[in-house]
Formats: structure tokens, sequence, C-alpha cells
């Protein structure tokens, strides 16, 4: 069974230490404790936590989509180059970047500090561990 220490259950999810302390206070997660004493969350749990959070953020109202990888969050930058444009979102931890034409970032509306959702919709997505698994 993994485990995650409070700081690294944070930085997984993308909150700070104090909003997963909030979690385990308001009985969200459960917290037990590993060899050396310290509190930690199950993986398992965690997990399921998130996809409630994402699923709240995915509700965005008046779509309907075939796609399950949403990405909601802040544009940070949109860079217009003659026919194209390169546009950054920010959400939580994740940085995801679209290459557009000009036109669809202009008719999108999309500018620095606005809401935005990112749909993925991918064949191949690649996954990687660490190489020592968390015990």
């Amino acid at each position: 069974m993994t485990h995650f220490r409070i700081s690294e259950a944070a930085e997984l999810v993308g909150v700070s230490d104090d909003t997963v302390r909030r979690w385990v206070h308001s009985g969200i997660l459960s917290v037990s404790h590993d060899a050396a004493g310290v509190q930690v969350v199950d993986g398992a749990e965690l997990a399921e936590h998130t996809k409630t959070m994402a699923l709240d953020a995915a509700d965005v109202g008046q779509v309907r989509s075939s796609a399950r990888n949403r990405f909601v969050g802040l544009v940070t930058k949109v860079a217009v180059d003659g026919l194209m444009a390169q546009v950054e979102l920010q959400s939580g931890p994740h940085r995801v970047v679209s290459l557009m034409s000009a036109e669809a970032a202009r008719d999108l509306r999309l500018e620095v500090g606005s809401k935005s959702v990112a749909v993925v919709k991918a064949t191949m997505v690649i996954l990687e561990t660490d190489k020592e698994p968390n015990a």
C-alpha cells in the first residue's frame, strides 16, 4: 500500500500542506503514521479525492464531451505571431500549452487571466514512476 507524507500529497495534488491538513481534520482524508512516526495519507484514498476534485473542476456547465482529460485553469500567456497563436494555461501544478490559429484565439477571447479548459484527447499517454517505489 502506497502512503505519502502530507507535504508529498500536497505537491502531488497541487495544493498547500495546510490544505491537506484541513482535509484530514475534516475527515476527507484519513491519516496514519509511518515507521518513523510521521503522518502519512493513503495513496489510494488521495487518488479518490483528486478524482472528485477533478469532476468538480471539470463541471463547466453547458458543454458535453467524450474527452475525459480536462484541465481547468487560468491563461498565463497568449503569443500571437501571424496566423498562429501559442496559449499557455496553468491548471494547478500543470502547465498546458496549446497551438492554434490566431483567429481561434481571438474568437475564444483568450487573454492572460481568463479562465479556460484544456481538453486533451490523445491516442498515447506515457507514464513514469520513480526508480525506487514509495514504501
